[in-house]
């Protein structure tokens, strides 16, 4: 059996925290990927609710799951940002959408903005 690659946005980080059922399909047997900028923010939200030894918990459980940006990443998901101004769309999660898309895999999230999007798995 292969496993699916997805990339997870910090919104589907914290709903898999959370025990949301409707996520509980991605906590086991699936590749994750996401960037240093989803786990900074996944940090501060746990670190604001939990505490500082929950937030380091998780990040330094999911830090091997970051993949480096380049700077043609960059640039494609600020054109992709800038295209898209009207959803009001955040930077990190415009660069993980771009890093989905280049990586031929979903980009995990329940964000509003992405309900509609190609190659979005959006879950609520």
């Amino acid at each position: 059996m292969e496993i699916e690659t997805l990339f997870f946005d910090t919104y589907a980080f914290f709903e898999i925290i959370k025990g949301n059922q409707n996520y509980r399909r991605f906590s086991k047997d699936i590749a994750i990927m996401t960037t240093k900028l989803n786990l900074m923010d996944l940090y501060y939200g746990i670190l604001i609710t939990k505490g500082e030894q929950d937030a380091d918990k998780y990040y330094d459980k999911l830090t091997k799951f970051a993949v480096d940006i380049d700077n043609d990443i960059i640039k494609e998901a600020m054109k992709f940002r800038a295209k898209n101004k009207d959803r009001n769309l955040s930077y990190a999660d415009c660069i993980g959408y771009i890093i989905a898309l280049k990586n031929n895999i979903k980009f995990l999230t329940g964000d509003e903005q992405f309900k509609d999007l190609q190659d979005a798995e959006f879950v609520k």
